[in-house]
Formats: C-alpha cells, sequence, structure tokens
C-alpha cells in the first residue's frame, strides 16, 4: 500500500510543479489552485506512506522520480530543451533509485 500511496505524492507533487509554473506567481486562477491542491495531495499521501515505508527511501524516490518527471515535463509542455549533461545527470537519478529499489535493505521498515 506504501507503494500507491508513494504514487500518488509523486504524482501530484509533478502537477502541482507543472502548474507552478503556469500560475505566474500566483496571479493565474485556475493554476494556482492546481499547484496548492496538488502539493495537498502529495504532502498527504507522502505521510500516509511513510507509515510503512523508511523516511530515507521514501525521499529518494519522492525527489528522485520527482525531478526526473518534471524535468519530462518541462521539456514536452514548455519546451524546455535537456542538454547533454542534464540527460546524464537524470539518468544517474534514475540509476540510484533503481539501486536502492533492487539492492537495498531498508526499503521497508
Amino acid at each position: 500500500m506504501g507503494y500507491i500511496y508513494l504514487t500518488v505524492a509523486i504524482i501530484a507533487e509533478v502537477i502541482a510543479t507543472t502548474a507552478l509554473k503556469s500560475s505566474e506567481e500566483f496571479s493565474n486562477l485556475l493554476p494556482s489552485v492546481i499547484v496548492v491542491l496538488g502539493y495537498g495531495v502529495a504532502f498527504y499521501a507522502l505521510s500516509v506512506c511513510l507509515k510503512t515505508m523508511n523516511i530515507g527511501v521514501v525521499y529518494a524516490f519522492w525527489s528522485g522520480l520527482g525531478i526526473v518527471l518534471i524535468s519530462l515535463m518541462g521539456w514536452f509542455v514548455y519546451k524546455q530543451a535537456l542538454d547533454l549533461p542534464a540527460i546524464l545527470g537524470l539518468a544517474l537519478i534514475i540509476a540510484g533509485v533503481v539501486t536502492i529499489q533492487l539492492f537495498s535493505k531498508t526499503v521497508a521498515s
């Protein structure tokens, strides 16, 4: 169940952060509402998954996958290109998350 809430937290945070750019410093109402609701859902879901998962692992997944997905959203939604060093860095983040998932004994507390 923890992974379901973690997935919800990551998706909600990606949606909220993507909307943050469109909120134009909270002057655009609909994206601003999406930001507030999205972060609310993200933090609630994150707090629920912490009942059964190690906080360090949860944060590594949440922040690492969030960075990768936000970068992709920036690329596809806002046409913000990623250069080779950025792509390599994102690949290293993914490799770190996969390494934790496959080899760490601290994934579940």
